[in-house]
């Protein structure tokens, strides 16, 4: 499964010029806990979310304290836009990037949401950790069909139930024989990509090792 079958195409943005209060009231009323901020022509120049406001709310205090004990209050300056206090450079994704890549990405750089961008940088849409999480809450009977019916019958050219199959909590046993190596190898690593796969367990064995 593509980051394109399950993203969020009806993004709420906001822009470098608009007020923190502006966006934060984007942000509450819609339920959301990040914006991805577009320039002019459209293109994806940063993102702010929860995280940009609470360090804001916290480096604030702190240089308030710092400034009533140096008796220099002339120096704090309070951001008033998205520009000045947005993630420039955001970390984004494809839209055909694979689902477990996303998931990947968000892992490696503790991101919760990832824009998805087109050609030109454009932004497309936005994929989520609960998007993520939802694809592997797919039904062990889904799973088990697809095994049979794309992996085995598509691909290796076999009866569908030539290869027994059971599904469990995502965990995936496989048993029975197949023509060569190759084929056992392939089997085993098409089902690993598979959306909502946990785990392979594999009894396969084959009629010649063509490795």
């Amino acid at each position: 499964m593509r980051v394109l079958d399950i993203m969020t195409m009806d993004v709420l943005t906001t822009s470098p010029s608009a007020s923190l209060k502006e966006a934060a009231r984007t942000m509450v009323r819609s339920g959301v806990s990040g914006l991805p901020v577009l320039g002019e022509s459209g293109e994806l120049v940063g993102i702010i979310t929860e995280a940009d406001f609470l360090e804001r709310e916290a480096d604030r205090s702190r240089r308030r304290l710092l400034d009533a004990m140096l008796k220099d209050r002339d120096s704090v300056v309070d951001a008033e836009t998205v520009g000045e206090v947005m993630t420039r450079d955001p970390v984004v994704i494809f839209p055909e990037a694979s689902v477990t890549e996303a998931a990947r990405v968000m892992a490696h750089h503790h991101v919760k949401r990832l824009p998805v961008v087109g050609a030109e940088g454009k932004l497309i849409g936005i994929i989520s950790r609960a998007d993520v999480v939802a694809v592997f809450t797919r039904p062990d009977d889904v799973i088990e069909d697809e095994i049979r019916e794309d992996i085995i019958r598509r691909v290796l050219l076999l009866e569908a139930d030539s290869i027994d199959v059971t599904v469990k909590d995502g965990v995936v046993e496989v048993s029975g024989a197949v023509p060569t190596a190759t084929d056992a190898r392939l089997l085993e690593e098409l089902i690993r990509r598979i959306d909502g796969v946990v785990r392979v367990v594999s009894h396969i064995t084959f009629d010649v090792d063509d490795a």
